[in-house]
């Protein structure tokens, strides 16, 4: 089991995009967005994950994923999917040394744009890079299943 420890930010300009190393399209939905139990499939161009996460204490929660059939995700996302399937585009950008993932919402969401921060311990201090505002972390409105149910 792994867990995720994360802190979140809304983003300021778009700076991020030319500071990118990757740009990578993805499709997700939520089977399940039980506090306890939230399962996500998702597709990032032609490969396909279940995820399953439990509810965030502190910053922390466990995550397993499995890679999955790409048809079979497909189907998941067209007849199980809980409200909207959110489409992105996710920017991978490397600021000294921190791997910042910035996701551009398309669609319903589409203006929406947050920055994500995977830590190995939540006490972790990171430097922040320009393109980052104020801080959402643990603010249940920015979750991706939390606009799943609410476009």
């Amino acid at each position: 089991m792994a867990k995720e420890i994360e802190r979140k930010f809304l983003v300021t300009n778009d700076t991020y995009k030319t500071l990118a190393y990757e740009c990578r399209y993805i499709k997700q939905g939520y089977v399940s967005t039980d506090k306890y139990a939230i399962v996500r499939i998702r597709v990032i161009d032609n490969e396909s994950f279940i995820t399953i996460k439990t509810a965030t204490i502190g910053i922390t929660r466990n995550e397993w994923e499995y890679s999955i059939p790409l048809d079979e995700a497909c189907e998941m996302l067209e007849n199980v999917s809980q409200g909207c399937v959110i489409e992105k585009n996710r920017y991978f950008v490397n600021y000294c040394g921190y791997i910042w993932e910035i996701d551009e919402f398309l669609g319903v969401h589409k203006g929406l744009v947050v920055a994500e921060i995977e830590l190995r311990a939540e006490d972790e201090s990171v430097p922040l890079p320009s393109f980052i505002g104020e801080e959402v972390t643990g603010i249940s409105t920015y979750y991706n299943s939390s606009l799943a149910l609410n476009p």
